[in-house]
Protein backbone atom coordinates (compact mmCIF):
# COMPACT_ATOMS: atom_id res chain seq x y z
CA UNK A 1 0.00 0.00 0.00
CA UNK A 2 1.41 3.65 -0.96
CA UNK A 3 1.30 6.27 0.84
CA UNK A 4 -1.28 9.25 1.46
CA UNK A 5 -1.60 11.91 -1.20
CA UNK A 6 -0.01 14.91 0.37
CA UNK A 7 -2.06 17.22 -2.10
CA UNK A 8 -5.63 16.37 -3.39
CA UNK A 9 -7.12 18.52 -6.72
CA UNK A 10 -11.08 18.48 -6.44
CA UNK A 11 -13.54 19.41 -9.42
CA UNK A 12 -16.26 20.79 -7.84
CA UNK A 13 -19.37 19.49 -9.93
CA UNK A 14 -22.88 18.92 -9.61
CA UNK A 15 -24.45 21.31 -7.30
CA UNK A 16 -26.87 22.68 -9.93
CA UNK A 17 -27.83 19.11 -10.95
CA UNK A 18 -28.40 18.52 -7.03
CA UNK A 19 -30.70 21.40 -6.91
CA UNK A 20 -32.94 20.42 -9.31
CA UNK A 21 -33.50 16.76 -8.24
CA UNK A 22 -34.60 19.23 -4.77
CA UNK A 23 -37.07 20.93 -7.01
CA UNK A 24 -35.36 24.10 -6.30
CA UNK A 25 -33.29 26.86 -8.57
CA UNK A 26 -30.59 25.73 -10.21
CA UNK A 27 -28.26 27.91 -8.48
CA UNK A 28 -29.55 27.04 -4.86
CA UNK A 29 -27.28 24.24 -5.61
CA UNK A 30 -24.17 26.14 -4.70
CA UNK A 31 -25.62 26.99 -1.21
CA UNK A 32 -25.21 23.32 -0.29
CA UNK A 33 -22.05 22.81 -2.38
CA UNK A 34 -20.62 25.27 -0.02
CA UNK A 35 -21.69 23.97 3.30
CA UNK A 36 -19.55 20.70 1.84
CA UNK A 37 -16.67 22.74 1.14
CA UNK A 38 -16.62 23.56 5.02
CA UNK A 39 -16.94 20.25 6.06
CA UNK A 40 -14.03 19.00 3.65
CA UNK A 41 -11.99 21.20 5.35
CA UNK A 42 -12.07 20.05 8.28
CA UNK A 43 -11.56 16.36 6.86
CA UNK A 44 -8.45 17.39 5.41
CA UNK A 45 -7.27 17.82 8.53
CA UNK A 46 -8.62 14.39 10.12
CA UNK A 47 -7.12 12.74 7.33
CA UNK A 48 -3.67 14.16 7.40
CA UNK A 49 -4.21 15.94 3.90
CA UNK A 50 -1.79 18.65 3.88
CA UNK A 51 -3.25 20.57 1.11
CA UNK A 52 -6.22 20.81 -1.46
CA UNK A 53 -7.13 22.36 -4.40
CA UNK A 54 -10.52 22.97 -4.97
CA UNK A 55 -12.17 24.29 -8.70
CA UNK A 56 -14.54 26.89 -7.24
CA UNK A 57 -15.18 29.19 -10.66
CA UNK A 58 -13.66 28.79 -13.61
CA UNK A 59 -13.29 31.40 -16.60
CA UNK A 60 -16.23 30.32 -18.13
CA UNK A 61 -18.79 30.72 -15.22
CA UNK A 62 -18.82 34.40 -15.76
CA UNK A 63 -21.24 33.48 -18.62
CA UNK A 64 -24.05 32.66 -15.89
CA UNK A 65 -27.41 34.12 -16.35
CA UNK A 66 -27.10 37.70 -14.11
CA UNK A 67 -29.51 36.39 -11.55
CA UNK A 68 -27.67 33.49 -10.42
CA UNK A 69 -23.87 35.13 -10.96
CA UNK A 70 -25.45 37.61 -8.74
CA UNK A 71 -26.73 35.34 -6.26
CA UNK A 72 -23.20 33.26 -6.04
CA UNK A 73 -21.50 36.68 -5.49
CA UNK A 74 -23.32 37.57 -2.57
CA UNK A 75 -22.63 33.66 -1.75
CA UNK A 76 -19.10 34.17 -1.73
CA UNK A 77 -18.68 36.92 0.44
CA UNK A 78 -20.70 35.79 2.58
CA UNK A 79 -19.20 32.31 2.54
CA UNK A 80 -15.46 33.68 3.23
CA UNK A 81 -16.62 36.11 5.57
CA UNK A 82 -17.56 32.95 7.74
CA UNK A 83 -14.64 31.20 6.58
CA UNK A 84 -12.79 33.94 8.24
CA UNK A 85 -14.59 34.09 11.68
CA UNK A 86 -14.76 30.20 11.76
CA UNK A 87 -12.89 29.34 14.74
CA UNK A 88 -12.16 25.63 13.51
CA UNK A 89 -10.04 27.42 10.66
CA UNK A 90 -8.06 29.37 13.91
CA UNK A 91 -7.80 26.02 15.69
CA UNK A 92 -6.48 23.98 13.12
CA UNK A 93 -4.19 26.28 11.26
CA UNK A 94 -5.73 25.63 7.89
CA UNK A 95 -4.30 28.30 5.37
CA UNK A 96 -6.81 29.66 2.83
CA UNK A 97 -5.26 30.51 -0.57
CA UNK A 98 -7.22 31.99 -3.73
CA UNK A 99 -5.46 31.57 -7.28
CA UNK A 100 -6.77 32.74 -10.86
CA UNK A 101 -7.38 36.23 -12.80
CA UNK A 102 -9.05 37.22 -9.37
CA UNK A 103 -9.04 41.10 -10.64
CA UNK A 104 -12.44 39.97 -12.54
CA UNK A 105 -14.55 39.73 -9.26
CA UNK A 106 -16.70 42.55 -7.88
CA UNK A 107 -14.50 44.55 -6.01
CA UNK A 108 -16.27 43.68 -2.63
CA UNK A 109 -15.54 40.20 -4.00
CA UNK A 110 -11.90 40.75 -3.95
CA UNK A 111 -12.11 42.20 -0.71
CA UNK A 112 -13.46 39.05 1.73
CA UNK A 113 -10.71 37.14 -0.62
CA UNK A 114 -8.34 39.45 0.85
CA UNK A 115 -9.41 39.49 4.66
CA UNK A 116 -9.82 35.55 4.64
CA UNK A 117 -6.33 35.41 3.08
CA UNK A 118 -4.60 37.94 5.39
CA UNK A 119 -6.15 36.42 8.06
CA UNK A 120 -4.63 32.83 7.79
CA UNK A 121 -1.27 33.89 6.11
CA UNK A 122 0.89 32.45 9.25
CA UNK A 123 -0.75 29.18 9.07
CA UNK A 124 0.40 25.83 7.53
CA UNK A 125 -1.01 22.53 8.88
CA UNK A 126 -3.19 22.76 5.96
CA UNK A 127 -3.43 24.67 2.93
CA UNK A 128 -6.71 25.41 0.81
CA UNK A 129 -6.47 26.62 -2.28
CA UNK A 130 -9.54 28.19 -4.04
CA UNK A 131 -9.18 27.81 -7.71
CA UNK A 132 -11.32 31.46 -8.64
CA UNK A 133 -12.16 32.68 -11.90
CA UNK A 134 -9.25 29.97 -12.89
CA UNK A 135 -8.55 28.42 -15.94
CA UNK A 136 -5.57 26.09 -16.95
CA UNK A 137 -4.52 27.24 -20.46
CA UNK A 138 -4.14 30.96 -19.05
CA UNK A 139 -2.37 29.90 -16.19
CA UNK A 140 -0.04 28.59 -18.57
CA UNK A 141 0.01 31.66 -20.83
CA UNK A 142 0.25 34.14 -17.61
CA UNK A 143 3.54 32.06 -16.68
CA UNK A 144 4.86 32.95 -19.87
CA UNK A 145 4.07 36.20 -19.94
CA UNK A 146 6.06 36.78 -16.89
CA UNK A 147 9.13 34.94 -17.68
CA UNK A 148 9.16 36.50 -20.97
CA UNK A 149 8.92 40.03 -18.65
CA UNK A 150 11.52 38.94 -16.54
CA UNK A 151 14.10 37.90 -19.87
CA UNK A 152 13.49 41.77 -21.22
CA UNK A 153 13.78 42.88 -17.64
CA UNK A 154 17.18 41.09 -17.12
CA UNK A 155 16.47 39.20 -14.31
CA UNK A 156 16.82 35.90 -15.52
CA UNK A 157 18.06 34.62 -19.42
CA UNK A 158 16.10 32.75 -21.67
CA UNK A 159 18.68 29.50 -21.49
CA UNK A 160 18.03 29.31 -17.54
CA UNK A 161 14.41 28.43 -18.49
CA UNK A 162 13.71 24.63 -17.45
CA UNK A 163 10.51 23.16 -16.09
CA UNK A 164 11.45 23.71 -12.75
CA UNK A 165 11.68 26.96 -13.67
CA UNK A 166 8.35 27.32 -15.16
CA UNK A 167 6.55 25.58 -12.66
CA UNK A 168 7.36 28.62 -10.11
CA UNK A 169 5.76 31.27 -12.41
CA UNK A 170 2.85 29.21 -11.94
CA UNK A 171 -0.56 30.43 -10.02
CA UNK A 172 0.52 26.92 -7.50
CA UNK A 173 4.30 25.40 -7.57
CA UNK A 174 2.92 21.87 -6.00
CA UNK A 175 1.48 19.47 -8.30
CA UNK A 176 -1.46 17.42 -6.95
CA UNK A 177 -1.11 13.96 -6.40
CA UNK A 178 -4.42 13.22 -7.15
CA UNK A 179 -7.76 14.90 -9.29
CA UNK A 180 -11.37 13.72 -8.06
CA UNK A 181 -14.53 15.00 -9.96
CA UNK A 182 -17.62 14.94 -8.34
CA UNK A 183 -20.65 14.88 -10.69
CA UNK A 184 -20.00 11.95 -13.41
CA UNK A 185 -18.15 13.55 -16.10
CA UNK A 186 -14.70 12.17 -17.13
CA UNK A 187 -12.87 15.38 -17.61
CA UNK A 188 -10.22 17.59 -16.17
CA UNK A 189 -12.52 20.66 -17.88
CA UNK A 190 -8.92 22.80 -17.92
CA UNK A 191 -7.97 22.24 -14.25
CA UNK A 192 -4.14 22.25 -13.35
CA UNK A 193 -3.53 21.37 -16.70
CA UNK A 194 0.48 21.85 -16.16
CA UNK A 195 0.81 20.35 -12.95
CA UNK A 196 -1.70 17.34 -13.56
CA UNK A 197 0.43 15.61 -15.55
CA UNK A 198 0.69 12.99 -13.55
CA UNK A 199 -2.03 12.79 -10.93
CA UNK A 200 -3.97 10.14 -10.36
CA UNK A 201 -7.36 10.91 -11.65
CA UNK A 202 -10.66 9.46 -9.64
CA UNK A 203 -14.43 10.15 -11.25
CA UNK A 204 -17.11 10.03 -9.52
CA UNK A 205 -21.01 9.39 -10.45
CA UNK A 206 -22.20 11.55 -7.06
CA UNK A 207 -22.69 15.20 -7.24
CA UNK A 208 -20.72 17.61 -5.01
CA UNK A 209 -23.30 18.07 -2.34
CA UNK A 210 -23.16 14.40 -1.88
CA UNK A 211 -20.08 13.75 -1.39
CA UNK A 212 -19.09 12.90 2.36
CA UNK A 213 -16.02 11.90 4.13
CA UNK A 214 -16.68 8.36 3.67
CA UNK A 215 -15.82 8.81 0.22
CA UNK A 216 -12.91 11.01 0.29
CA UNK A 217 -11.30 8.08 2.65
CA UNK A 218 -12.03 6.01 -0.59
CA UNK A 219 -10.18 7.65 -2.52
CA UNK A 220 -7.45 7.67 -0.63
CA UNK A 221 -7.36 4.36 -0.41
CA UNK A 222 -7.72 3.62 -4.14
CA UNK A 223 -5.08 6.01 -4.74
CA UNK A 224 -2.79 4.12 -2.43
CA UNK A 225 -3.55 1.12 -4.28
CA UNK A 226 -2.27 2.51 -7.82
CA UNK A 227 1.61 2.47 -8.46
CA UNK A 228 2.77 5.61 -9.74
CA UNK A 229 6.13 5.26 -12.07
CA UNK A 230 6.29 8.50 -13.40
CA UNK A 231 6.89 6.74 -16.84
CA UNK A 232 9.40 4.61 -15.58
Amino acid sequence: MGRNPKHIGIILDGNRRFAKRLMLKPWKGHEFGYKKVKKLIEWCSELSIKEVSLYAWSLENFNRPKQEFDYIMRLFRRAFDEVRKEKTVHEKKIRINFVGSLRLFPESVQKSMRELMEATRNYNNVVVNFCMAYGGRQEIVDAAKNIVADVEAGKIRASEISEEMFRKYLYMADEPDMIIRTGGEQRLSGFLLYASSYSELIFLQKTWPEFEKADLAACIEEFKKRERRFGK
